[in-house]
């Protein structure tokens, strides 16, 4: 992937074109995990992209880790989006509605307390340190293995074992009792 990165910052658009077709879906899913809003998502992640295509000339990291750059890009938009949504506290109609036609959810009430239950658990993960929610974003949002994380992180794997107990002990005393266990 590394060669790709070095072809997209000497100006090769179609290497950048095959790094986005290797991030996309899971940058996406990072940022959805977050916001809980498809068409946020969709426009965060191609913000992402943007951001990285005009900044790809400051990339030049020891490791070549580019999905932990595309990540911080993609962290730092959703937070700046989370400030300025908890500023207007809306709750979009369309999460409901794209919810219950694909069955995933039978109620509004269920929608309300799973979005709840998620602004708790994300608001507690911002709580913890930054190596713990590093570790939690990577291992639980993104999805990545304990050696991958170890990896991205550079850390050993027993390492990532250790923060990862961690950072959950102290997300379950950062939540409330309802957020863990839902009445």
């Amino acid at each position: 992937m590394s060669a790709l990165v070095v072809r997209a910052q000497a100006g090769d658009i179609e290497a950048f074109g095959l790094v986005y077709d290797r991030y996309v879906d899971e940058v996406f899913r990072f940022v959805y995990r977050r916001v809980l809003d498809r068409q946020t998502a969709e426009d965060l992640t191609s913000e992402t992209f943007v951001r990285a295509l005009h900044n790809l000339a400051s990339f030049s990291r020891p490791t070549g880790n580019f999905a932990a750059w595309l990540t911080t890009i993609a962290r730092n938009l959703v937070a700046n989006h989370q400030t300025s949504f908890r500023q207007r506290f809306e709750v979009p109609m369309a999460d409901i509605h794209d919810a219950t036609q694909v069955g995933q959810v039978t109620d509004a009430a269920q929608t309300a307390l799973d979005r709840l239950t998620r602004e708790a658990l994300l608001a507690g993960v911002d709580q913890l340190a930054e190596h713990q929610r590093q570790c939690i974003v990577l291992r639980f949002l993104r999805e990545l293995s304990i050696e991958e994380t170890a990896e991205v992180m550079g850390r050993t794997p027993a390492a990532i074992k250790a923060i990862q107990h961690k950072a959950l002990r102290a997300l379950r005393g950062l939540l409330p009792l309802s957020a863990v266990m839902p009445a």
